[in-house]
């Protein structure tokens, strides 16, 4: 895999904030988490223990993962931006073309997002140090998230 590096042009692209990063992940996580409150809602209002709401919730969380995955990938690949990113004024971009990723990169990065969050967040943390600011899955992916 070529470095996205030799793509980056920082005269043709303005880089998203952190910030704003951080926020569209929030929005994008509590929209999908709300989603599962509600199919879960029955079974939530009958656990007797905060253990058994762990439980449940262990129960699903592949389900969580690949829910998270198709919202991502299909976002991302029809309209370049999550909920999220498009609340926070910032898309996500093939960081050859500037433009929106493809399906491939797009399952790609979503897939990979959902791993950074499994170790520890590492891969978002990554980004902090990063000088294009990408995460792992933005390096995966060759993609870069930049205002819209």
């Amino acid at each position: 895999m070529a470095g996205s590096q030799e793509f980056f042009r920082p005269e043709e692209t303005d880089l998203a904030p952190m910030s704003r990063r951080a926020a569209a992940y929030a929005i994008d996580d509590i929209l999908i988490s709300m989603i599962f409150v509600v199919l879960l809602w029955e079974p939530i209002s009958r656990a007797q223990s905060t253990e058994q709401i762990v439980m449940l919730l262990n129960s699903v969380w592949l389900w969580m993962a690949a829910a998270q995955i198709l919202y991502h990938t299909w976002f991302v690949w029809e309209y370049g931006a999550t909920l999220g990113k498009m609340a926070m004024g910032i898309r996500v971009a093939d960081a050859a073309t500037l433009e929106k990723p493809g399906l491939q990169a797009s399952f790609n990065r979503a897939v990979f997002r959902v791993i950074s969050g499994m170790v520890f967040y590492l891969g978002f943390v990554w980004a902090l140090f990063d000088p294009m600011r990408q995460a792992w899955h933005d390096k995966t992916a060759s993609t870069l998230v930049v205002n819209a």
